[in-house]
């Protein structure tokens, strides 16, 4: 199965893996969230600043860990 697919179908399931374990965790590993921000695809950057808006917003008091990855999104995209 694996010699089917390229480097890059790898990367996009694996960050498919993490982003989804991100969406699902109330608090996400960090170093699953380190993972996926090293090998994310541009075609997935927006879903998941989407998820870490959902946990921002969902929180009276957002993790500060969140907001500075957020942060840290903004200067990816731009």
């Amino acid at each position: 199965m694996a010699d089917d697919l390229s480097p890059e179908q790898i990367q996009t399931a694996l960050a498919r893996v993490l982003l989804e374990r991100v969406r699902q965790e109330n608090y996400p590993s960090s170093t699953q969230m380190d993972w996926l921000e090293q090998i994310i695809p541009p075609d997935l950057m927006r879903e998941y600043v989407n998820v870490l808006l959902e946990k921002a917003l969902s929180s009276r008091w957002p993790s500060v860990s969140i907001v500075r990855r957020l942060q840290r999104m903004m200067t990816r995209v731009q």
